[in-house]
This record gives C-alpha cells, sequence and structure tokens, in this order.
C-alpha cells in the first residue's frame, strides 16, 4: 500500500492507463490523513493530481465514490497495523500464551493506529464498514483479513487454546471491538485527549488485561 502520510505526488500533464486513479487515491489518503472523512474533497484531490476536475469522473463518479474508495484502503491499513503487532509476538510460547498474545496484539495495533493515523482512523471508521457477506480483498492486509476478521481469528485461536469457553464465543467480537472502540474514541475525541502518553499505555494494557480475560 502507498504510504498516506507520504509528500502529494507531484503534478503531472499525462498519465498512463490506471495511473490517475491510483494518484487520486493517493491524495485522497492525504487529505483523510490531514483532516478526517471530511477533508476528502474530489476537487482538491484533482489539484494535488495536477488534472482538471472532469478527470476524475473518469474514476470516481462523485466525492462519495472517492471516500469510499479512501475508506476501503484506510481499513486496510489498520488490518496491516495489527498484523505489525502480531509479528512481535514470540513464537516459543504455549497456545494458551500465544493466543493471548494475539488478542492483545489485535487490540494494540487498533489502538496504535488511532493515535499515530487519527485521520485514516476516522475515514476508516466513521462511516459505512459493512460487516458480513463476502471478505473485501481490498479491506485486508497482506495476510488477507480485514480488521474485525483478524479480532475473530484471534477470538477463535482463544476457543481453541480452552481459554474462552465456546458457548462464550458468538458474539465476542462485538464485545472486544467496542471496548476498544471507545477507548480509542475518548483518547482521540474525547476527555481522555491529552493524557500524558505513559498514563495512554498504562490504560491500554489494563484494558487489553479486561478484554483477554473478560471475554
Amino acid at each position: 500500500m502507498t504510504d498516506p502520510l507520504a509528500e502529494p505526488p507531484l503534478a503531472r500533464s499525462t498519465y498512463r492507463h490506471g495511473d490517475l486513479r491510483r494518484a487520486l487515491l493517493d491524495a485522497g489518503l492525504q487529505l483523510a490523513a490531514a483532516g478526517g472523512p471530511d477533508a476528502v474533497v474530489l476537487r482538491e484531490a484533482t489539484r494535488r493530481a495536477g488534472v482538471a476536475p472532469n478527470a476524475a469522473y473518469r474514476h470516481f463518479a462523485n466525492r462519495e465514490d472517492l471516500l469510499d474508495a479512501v475508506r476501503t484502503a484506510a481499513v486496510a491499513a489498520v488490518a496491516e497495523a495489527m498484523e505489525a503487532e502480531m509479528a512481535r509476538v514470540p513464537t516459543d510460547g504455549t497456545p494458551l500464551a500465544q493466543a493471548r498474545a494475539r488478542v492483545r496484539a489485535v487490540g494494540a495495533g487498533y489502538l496504535e493506529f488511532a493515535r499515530t493515523h487519527t485521520g485514516l482512523f476516522r475515514t476508516a471508521f466513521g462511516g459505512r464498514f459493512a460487516l458480513g457477506g463476502a471478505p473485501d480483498p481490498a479491506k485486508a492486509g497482506r495476510s488477507g483479513l480485514d480488521p474485525f476478521r483478524h479480532l475473530g481469528a484471534a477470538l477463535d485461536a482463544l476457543v481453541a487454546a480452552g481459554a474462552l469457553p465456546p458457548e462464550r464465543r458468538p458474539g465476542a467480537e462485538f464485545l472486544a471491538w467496542s471496548t476498544v472502540h471507545g477507548l480509542a474514541l475518548l483518547l482521540i475525541d474525547g476527555p481522555l485527549r491529552g493524557l500524558p502518553g505513559a498514563q495512554v499505555d498504562g490504560l491500554t494494557q489494563r484494558l487489553l488485561d479486561m478484554v483477554e480475560r473478560g471475554l
């Protein structure tokens, strides 16, 4: 995935087939990173891409069409953040320790993304994010899983390791997600904004303890 925080692409007078859509999407990601979903404006994206506004309509029917594409890419970026955390989990522990660490990594990756890429986080989950149905590869990380399915897989591993009773598994992902997402919103938009980093880290670990052991 192209780095959404990179500098805007230089204006070009011509584009090879397919390049303009990518340039517009990159511009939209930069706008979202800076200002959240409300900042994603088709005219500004075309300006950053260095083309006339009408050129965008070959690839995006309107502003909502561009925002949907930006949101999809932002969701995939969250999945990749989770995968980066999971890659740090030691591989020499017991299945139970591995399962517990995987759940914590999923939550930690989600919260870290919210704190460090707030505009993209708001864009990813501030609007339409459909659950159920067939997986959308465009919303997935390198593993092929989107954030919600990463959480589901981590909870399934808890069941397999004996840490989560099977009868408590149905719906557990909604409870875990609600809890972690609530802290994320309090940290980026609510009364917990401005807390010292060490205090935020401590709250994060205590929340993940609660989720891991309370399901």
